[in-house]
C-alpha cells in the first residue's frame, strides 16, 4: 500500500465542486464547506499532539494495519486510534489488529490476510452496507421493518441511493415504480421540537454501543449532514435495555465490528429504526463542541482498546 498525500483523494472539477474519487461523491465548495475545514483543523491539532506525546511516552502500543486503504486524519478512526496509543504499520503480518477499511458500499477485500495466529480482525466480514442490506439486517434485529415496497405501499416512502454516503434522500409518496440502485423505507418520523430533526449516530466497539453523538438540523435539511447541533450521550441514557440489544443483534447480523450506525426514533410511537450503517464514518461531527470532542474521542480510545488490545 503506497503512502500518498492527502490531495490525491480528490479532483477540482471548477471553481465550486470537488470529487471524491473513491466514492463518487461531489462536495460544493462553498463558505460553509471552508468553514468546516477550519474546524476540523482545530481538533486535528489536538489529535497530533496526543500522537507525539504518545511516542515520547514510550507507551507499549498495539500495532495496527489497513486494507485496503489507509485512513485519513478526518475518519474517526485516526484520532481514536492515536489516542489509544495504536501504530500504523505496513506489513500485517506485524500487526496486532487487522481493520478492513474501504468506503465502497460494497468491499471485494479478501476476507483472509497474511497475519499472526493472535492478530484480531476487524470488519473484514462486514463486505455490504447497502441500503437495502441494513433494512434487511435492521428487521431480523428487531423484529420490525423499515424497508418498503414501492410499488405496492400506500403512504411517504423514503427513496434514496443504495451507495455510502450520497445523503440524497427524498420523500415520496407512494406507490410509485421502483429504479433500479435505489432503496426505499418507510419514513420515520424523527422531527422534534423547534422544526429540528433528530439522529442518534451510535457508535459501536466490537458489536458494543459505546457513544451517541445527538445530531440535530432543520427539517428542511433532514436528509443533508450539515448539523445544527451535536452534542455526546451514554448509549445507556438514550436507548432502553431492549433497544441497546437490538443494536447490538443489528451489528452481528451485518457482521460490524467498528463503526456508526444511525438510529431513528419515531415520534408516532416511539420505536427505534437503523437507517444507515457506516465502517469508516468521519468525525468527530463538525459541529460538535471541541470539549466534546476531545471527550468523544478518548472515550472510544478506551472501548477501543479495552476491546481490541486489552
Amino acid at each position: 500500500m503506497k503512502k500518498k498525500i492527502w490531495t490525491s483523494d480528490f479532483i477540482v472539477e471548477g471553481p465550486n465542486s470537488i470529487l471524491v474519487k473513491k466514492t463518487g461523491h461531489r462536495i460544493r465548495l462553498d463558505f460553509h464547506l471552508l468553514h468546516d475545514i477550519f474546524t476540523w483543523f482545530t481538533f486535528f491539532f489536538f489529535a497530533q499532539a496526543w500522537r507525539i506525546q504518545r511516542a515520547l511516552s514510550g507507551h507499549k502500543r498495539p500495532k495496527i494495519a489497513f486494507a485496503p486503504d489507509q485512513p485519513r486524519p478526518w475518519y474517526l478512526i485516526w484520532p481514536v486510534l492515536h489516542v489509544a496509543g495504536a501504530r500504523i504499520v505496513k506489513d500485517s503480518e506485524d500487526a496486532d489488529i487487522i481493520m478492513q477499511f474501504d468506503d465502497s458500499t460494497e468491499s471485494s477485500t479478501p476476507t483472509t490476510i497474511g497475519h499472526s495466529k493472535h492478530a484480531k480482525t476487524v470488519n473484514f466480514e462486514c463486505t455490504d452496507i447497502s441500503k437495502s442490506r441494513v433494512a434487511e439486517a435492521f428487521e431480523r434485529a428487531a423484529g420490525y421493518g423499515l424497508g418498503v415496497d414501492p410499488e405496492t405501499y400506500t403512504g411517504m416512502i423514503v427513496d434514496k441511493s443504495e451507495i455510502n454516503a450520497a445523503h440524497d434522500g427524498r420523500i415520496i409518496a407512494g406507490p410509485i415504480p421502483r429504479v433500479e440502485g435505489r432503496a426505499y423505507q418507510r419514513l420515520v418520523d424523527n422531527e422534534i421540537p423547534g422544526g429540528l430533526v433528530e439522529d442518534l449516530r451510535t457508535c459501536t466497539v466490537n458489536g458494543e454501543p459505546s457513544l451517541v453523538f445527538i445530531k440535530r438540523r432543520p427539517l428542511s435539511r433532514r436528509f443533508l449532514n450539515e448539523n445544527t447541533e451535536v452534542f455526546i450521550k451514554n448509549p445507556q441514557d438514550v436507548f432502553s435495555k431492549d433497544e441497546l440489544d437490538v443494536i447490538r443483534a443489528f451489528t452481528k447480523e451485518i457482521k460490524l465490528d467498528w463503526g456508526g450506525v444511525d438510529v431513528l426514533r419515531d415520534a408516532k410511537d416511539g420505536r427505534i429504526f437503523i437507517v444507515d450503517a457506516n465502517k469508516t464514518d468521519m468525525g468527530p461531527p463538525v459541529a460538535l463542541p471541541l470539549g466534546q470532542k476531545l471527550r468523544a474521542t478518548r472515550r472510544l480510545a478506551k472501548a477501543f482498546a479495552d476491546q481490541f488490545a486489552p
